[in-house]
C-alpha cells in the first residue's frame, strides 16, 4: 500500500475530510507531509474531536520507534477501538517493536487510546489495514451523528 493508495481509500468511505499540511498553509511546520482523516461530512474540521486515523512520515520528538527516519518510510495509524486493539495485539501494554515493516502494532505513543498502527503496509496487512480504517470510519461517523441528536 502507498500514502496514495490509503488516502483514496479512506476518502471513498465517504465524508472523509483529508487534512495534508503542507508548508504556506499555516499549519504547524512538524505536520507538513502528514495526513490526518476526520470523519467530517460538511468539511468543516472538527475542534471537538481527534483523526480516526493519521499517516505520519517522520519521526515526532518522543515517538522515534518506529525508525520513520528512512528513505521513504511512513507509518498509518488507526483509532481501532479497545476490542480491535485487544484482537491485534493481544496484550495491554505493547511490547513488540513498532518499526517493523507491514505488521500491526500498538501504537508506540497512543496504545493506551487503543491505536495500533503499521509502518509501511504492504501485502501481509493491507486488508487489515482496510478493515481497520473502515471501522475506525464508522465509529467516527456514529460519534458525529451522535453529537449532531
Amino acid at each position: 500500500m502507498t500514502i496514495t493508495d490509503i488516502i483514496d481509500y479512506v476518502a471513498g468511505l465517504g465524508g472523509v475530510l483529508v487534512l495534508s499540511p503542507a508548508e504556506g498553509d499555516g499549519s504547524p511546520e512538524i505536520s507538513w507531509g502528514d495526513t490526518f482523516f476526520y470523519y467530517a461530512p460538511d468539511g468543516i474540521v472538527p475542534t471537538t474531536t481527534q483523526p480516526f486515523a493519521t499517516i505520519v512520515t517522520k519521526n515526532y520528538p518522543g515517538d522515534e520507534r518506529s525508525r520513520l527516519d528512512r528513505p521513504g518510510a511512513f507509518r498509518v495509524n488507526i483509532a481501532a477501538g479497545r476490542q480491535a486493539f485487544l484482537d491485534h495485539t493481544g496484550h495491554l501494554p505493547p511490547d513488540a517493536d513498532p518499526g517493523v515493516p507491514d505488521t500491526v502494532h500498538a501504537h508506540p505513543v497512543y496504545s493506551g487510546a487503543a491505536w495500533l498502527a503499521v509502518v509501511e503496509p504492504g501485502e501481509r496487512t493491507d486488508s487489515v489495514v482496510r478493515e481497520l480504517l473502515r471501522d475506525a470510519h464508522g465509529r467516527a461517523r456514529a460519534r458525529f451523528e451522535q453529537r449532531r441528536r
